[in-house]
């Protein structure tokens, strides 16, 4: 590693720490010819998860994505941005954790449906309305009674919202 001010290798460790749960580390470094100080962050690389979406068509794993759409079931509640922050973190563990490249757009669904349902009832519904496409009331008013039951019904990959 280099400084940036004087691209000197002669860096020194100042301070160290976890940071993000333990999924990255913290350093203060300084250079020690010119005393610049800065910032760096370790964080283990990982693969990039390839979504398959229900027409077939793949694309990259999208955080900011999924992010917008939580904002948006969220909007006008009392969930903060750190707790949407960690439902993401967990949705990504729990994909990391199948170690597959590929992972279907409706297995993401319902992790995000199972950490909303969780969060907050009415993120829960609005979600679901988006995700599950309603097409009528009762069926709104089905997944309202799942909901006031404390329930969650997951849909097995056969069976594809909307």
């Amino acid at each position: 590693m280099k400084c940036n001010q004087c691209q000197s290798d002669d860096i020194k460790v100042i301070e160290s720490r976890d940071v993000a749960d333990g999924q990255a580390i913290r350093r203060r470094r300084m250079c020690v010819p010119c005393g610049q100080r800065f910032t760096t962050y370790e964080r283990l690389e990982r693969p990039q998860l390839i979504v398959v979406k229900n027409d077939k068509t793949r694309e990259l794993f999208n955080r900011t994505k999924l992010l917008g759409g939580l904002y948006r079931a969220c909007e006008k509640t009392p969930v903060t941005s750190m707790q949407l922050e960690q439902v993401i973190t967990n949705i990504e563990q729990e994909l990391y954790a199948c170690g597959e490249p590929e992972v279907k757009s409706a297995r993401v669904g319902e992790l995000v449906m199972d950490q909303l349902a969780r969060l907050n009832e009415v993120a829960y519904v609005r979600f679901a309305s988006v995700y599950r496409r309603f097409t009528d009331i009762a069926s709104f008013e089905r997944e309202l009674s799942i909901v006031k039951q404390g329930k969650h019904i997951a849909f097995s990959d056969e069976v594809k919202p909307g």
